[in-house]
């Protein structure tokens, strides 16, 4: 029992949704064993040996393959390779075979009297079959190979006594249930594609953030070079073409071409410091607003001392604030999500912590980079990044960084402790 607990917890919400739709469409076919055995059951003693026999080899056949013809089905409406329509005729033909055999080996069917559990045994199966057609078929089609499936067995019921009116009342009457079975199933089928696109959205929109960065920094990148070296370009042709004629003002031109290109260099390291400088707050903000639109419940408490703090700690704090967001998002599959920052003992800690980690870590997109690229940005600052153990399915992840007040007295109380020892030291030496 702990393996395949074990197994469910590693698995995504996708992947459980999809597994409770899976259970419920295989309820039809399933149902089919447990209906043939309590009718044996009501009948003990009526029905021979070899009847007995017919009917549990053919609920027990009809159920295997039935499950497997939904299993198909299911898969082939998610886009996923599989050979379904090889198991919908298995399973049209294991239907029509046994309702032919229910229906000959059992007792005649008398016109007045109650229906033999024969009977009932195949309008169940007729009405079961049509689960995997509601969902490996277009619904177009799926109708027509209901009444096909009713008119093959027509004959059997005709052979086993019915008379041709109870005959067609009693397959139209089957025919008519079946939409119910089609709606379920189709229905269970529709919710499990939905539930997967909600998840393959909710990666691209990771992805498209990450795009819709890349070109706003190539945008600002293109804005400041593209006109700078425009006029680069044509002030060193106009410096070639005077220095040609031995004019001076070439070198007036080609002096305001290095001025271009240096103040080009300055407007560069600004536009590269504003991408690699996240603010604390806007990180924040933007981080709740992405884990609401994700369902995920943020709490963030950055306390009262924030904006006290000297703007690269507040960076650095704001980088680790995104990379976290964005492991939430991807590795986890997290309803709670908490942020915190405090002052403890001269450093400064922010605190993040977030359910829904599964046993066994979803897979990956990227290469496993961040937290080493978060650790090295707060080594920079003689900070440190720390992943102390939490409760099972919860993560929780602390950075630290000392606050440059703190250093300071701490090594003026240094300083000032071994005056003391100096000065004591001095005294003692003058007394001896």
């Amino acid at each position: 029992m702990g393996s395949p607990l074990r197994r469910w917890r590693g698995f995504g919400k996708p992947k459980r949704a999809e597994l409770y739709f899976r259970w419920s469409i295989y309820l039809m076919p399933l149902i089919v064993l447990p209906v043939a055995l309590l009718g044996l059951a009501a009948q003990t003693g009526q029905y021979p040996v070899g009847s007995a026999r017919v009917i549990l080899a053919v609920s027990l056949a009809t159920t295997l393959v039935g499950i497997r013809a939904c299993r198909t089905s299911l898969d082939h409406y998610l886009g996923r390779p599989t050979d379904h329509h090889r198991w919908l005729l298995a399973n049209g033909a294991v239907t029509v075979v046994g309702a032919w055999a229910l229906l000959l080996t059992g007792p005649a069917i008398d016109g007045p009297t109650a229906p033999p559990p024969t009977l009932l045994l195949t309008t169940g199966l007729l009405v079961v079959a049509f689960a995997p057609l509601s969902i490996g078929l277009p619904l177009r089609w799926s109708a027509p190979a209901a009444v096909v499936l009713a008119l093959v067995v027509a004959p059997a019921m005709m052979l086993a006594g019915m008379s041709v009116g109870s005959t067609a009342g009693q397959l139209v009457g089957t025919v008519l249930g079946m939409p119910f079975v089609a709606a379920s199933c189709r229905s269970f089928a529709w919710l499990t594609a939905v539930v997967w696109e909600l998840d393959g959205a909710r990666e691209t929109q990771s992805r498209l953030a990450v795009a819709e960065e890349r070109l706003r920094f190539s945008r600002d990148l293109h804005d400041v070079m593209g006109r700078n070296l425009t006029t680069i370009a044509l002030k060193s042709e106009l410096a070639v073409q005077l220095a040609r004629r031995g004019r001076p003002e070439a070198a007036e031109q080609m002096a305001e071409v290095q001025k271009i290109a240096q103040e080009s260099q300055r407007e560069v390291r600004e536009v590269i410091r504003g991408y690699r400088t996240a603010d604390l707050h806007a990180e924040a903000i933007g981080a709740r607003a992405v884990l609401r639109s994700a369902d995920v419940a943020c709490e963030i408490d950055l306390g009262e001392h924030a904006d006290e703090l000297p703007p690269p700690v507040q960076s650095v704090f704001g980088w680790v604030i995104r990379e976290a967001t964005t492991n939430v998002l991807r590795h986890s599959e997290a309803g709670r999500c908490l942020i915190r920052l405090r002052r403890e003992d001269g450093r400064a800690v922010l605190e993040l912590e977030n359910d829904g980690v599964p046993a066994v870590p979803l897979p990956s997109q990227g290469g496993g980079t961040g937290l080493r690229g978060l650790r090295e940005r707060l080594a920079a600052h003689d900070g440190e990044l720390t992943v102390p153990p939490a409760a099972a399915g919860t993560f929780r992840m602390l950075a630290t960084v000392p606050l440059p007040d703190h250093a300071d007295r701490t090594d003026q109380a240094g300083h000032a402790d071994q005056a003391d020892r100096t000065d004591q030291a001095d005294r003692a030496a003058r007394a001896t």
